[in-house]
């Protein structure tokens, strides 16, 4: 197996910013009033992990200081992991604030566990979050080796292989900075090592993890941990070192248990992470805003991780539901397509003509305090097949690309301002065709006519423009006139119906050719009273 750990050490920090800039210092609080995360600007100013609220004020008069939120952090995991779930559907919890995935399955589709890490890690900043990643044949030695990752001031986590273990224990620095410098830094290429660990190279992995990374580990305790750091104990293979029955006498036999998964000696099976059948995420903003692009740049953070949640479905969206949350209010910011989609890129698109449109409304002159966005239409979407060159004159006229026009035109203008055309189940012509969904066939709700098949639409041409009402013609010597006589070319089509309501027509309907050779359709009368007889222009062919 090939497990990937995902660990988000700044989550405390980042379920209340996600990339955003705050205006002012910020940091997070425990429930003891400690801090336990800070941005940038809080640390220029002094404020470290572990100092107490009143004290990192007294540094930053004007810190905002926010207690943490552990259901906000759960929260955030479940959304990376259903994002996650995109590259491998093994996707594991690893609270709480870490998830694993075992991509050993899919390592060929995407060529490769260099493309996932550089996939996850770009993913992961789309989202607002830092991450450290970390690769290994165990779940437990992954784990370890993400959250070991975080001392090191890198952005990006390498995995720890055993040749960096090796020069860790040579040189007597950090097992991950050996890495690093052997692979060529933090982005260098993943070593080919990592890809077939043999059991002897893990163990020597996890032997030069520190004993810190077993803090927080269900059944083993802190005063355990204590107890061995008492002993001068300072890495895990320093206590797989010491007489095993003594270990389990005085520390329980789990530890053993623990160690003996890390290396792979005994199973470690993970409960598997379902995906919910709907998306639903939300960001709340450090400060209000009123600005419109400010509020996109967080809600793309949201249409990232949906769009990653649909890829790991295999399915697309037509309709997402947006939501601006303010003081008092909510702000409801629908998105329609007109098929269905799971473009990150076009879904940030759509929203920012909405925005547009609400600029100048009173929505968005009172400040958003937090976004939302949901989606529970989710639909299976077909694989498309990718060209080979990436051009922007092709695309403009590839198949689907009049639908997002279509698309940003109704985020432009509002849904009711583009519509298409049905067929309706009528025979008279001023009735034959109602508004509906743009490229569905399908009528609004507010209409009770049926679509018809082709093959039930009535004989005969109908013209591309139909006069909202019909127009009288002169009729000189039986002959009907519009800028001149016309010539009848095809007739009569004679449509006689409506008897049952208010609107009975009896008509007979001709495509004539005027003398300007437009061809009309026009129609005369055969049920009318004298002042209503003669002849009428109904349409107009293109």
């Amino acid at each position: 197996m090939r497990w990937i750990a995902i660990h988000l050490p700044q989550l405390p920090l980042e379920v209340f910013l996600r990339g955003t800039p705050a205006p002012e210092p910020f940091a997070v609080a425990d429930s003891r009033g400690f801090i336990i995360a800070c941005d940038r600007k809080a640390a220029l100013r002094g404020i470290v992990r572990g100092m107490a609220a009143p004290a990192a004020l007294a540094l930053a008069a004007r810190l905002v200081v926010r207690p943490r939120d552990p259901a906000a952090e759960t929260e955030a995991v479940l959304g990376v992991a259903a994002w996650a779930a995109q590259f491998t559907p093994a996707v594991s919890i690893a609270l709480p604030d870490g998830v694993l995935l075992d991509v050993e399955g899919s390592l060929q589709l995407f060529g490769g566990m260099g493309n996932i890490i550089a996939a996850l890690q770009s993913g992961l900043a789309d989202m607002g979050f830092s991450a450290t990643l970390a690769v290994a044949p165990t779940p437990l030695a992954a784990a370890w080796s993400a959250l070991v990752a975080v001392s090191t001031p890198a952005a990006s986590a390498t995995p720890v292989t055993a040749a960096g273990a090796a020069s860790a224990r040579a040189t007597g620095k950090p097992p991950l900075e050996c890495e690093r410098r052997r692979v060529g830094g933090p982005h260098g290429a993943i070593p080919a090592a990592v890809h077939a660990l043999e059991p002897p190279q893990l163990e020597a992995v996890v032997a030069a993890l520190p004993l810190v990374v077993l803090q927080g580990t269900p059944g083993i305790d802190a005063d355990a941990l204590e107890a061995l750091r008492g002993l001068g104990i300072a890495t895990l293979g320093q206590v797989q070192a010491l007489p095993r029955d003594g270990v389990a006498r005085r520390f329980g036999q789990l530890l053993l248990d623990t160690l003996d998964r890390s290396c792979g000696r005994l199973p470690d099976p993970r409960t598997p992470f379902r995906l919910p059948e709907r998306f639903h995420a939300g960001i709340e903003l450090p400060f209000e805003v009123t600005q419109a692009e400010a509020l996109l740049f967080a809600a793309r953070r949201l249409l990232v991780q949906l769009a990653g949640f649909l890829a790991a479905r295999a399915s697309g969206v037509q309709r997402i539901a947006v939501r601006l949350i303010h003081r008092d209010a909510v702000t409801e910011v629908p998105i329609g397509m007109v098929a269905p989609s799971r473009d990150s890129a076009h879904f940030a698109l759509l929203l920012r003509e909405r925005l547009a449109s609400l600029a100048n409304s009173a929505s968005l002159r009172e400040p958003v305090r937090s976004i939302t966005v949901s989606a529970g239409d989710i639909v299976p979407l077909a694989g498309e097949r990718l060209g080979l060159f990436a051009d922007d004159a092709v695309d403009a006229i590839a198949p689907g690309s009049w639908e997002k026009l279509i698309e940003r035109l109704r985020a432009r203008l509002g849904t009711q301002a583009v519509l298409g055309l049905a067929a309706a189940d009528e025979h008279r012509p001023e009735r034959a065709s109602i508004s509906a969904e743009p490229d569905t066939g399908q009528p609004r709700p507010s209409q009770l006519s049926l679509r018809l098949p082709q093959e039930a639409l009535p004989p005969g041409e109908r013209p591309f423009w139909l006069l909202e009402e019909p127009r009288p013609l002169r009729e000189l010597a039986s002959v009907p006139h519009h800028e001149g006589p016309l010539e009848l070319l095809a007739g009569p089509e004679r449509i006689e119906t409506g008897w049952w309501d208010a609107g009975e027509i009896a008509r007979d309907y001709f495509v004539a050719r005027s003398p300007e050779r437009s061809l009309l359709w026009i129609y005369r009368e055969r049920k009318a009273l004298d002042a209503e007889a003669g002849w009428y222009l109904h349409g107009i062919f293109a």
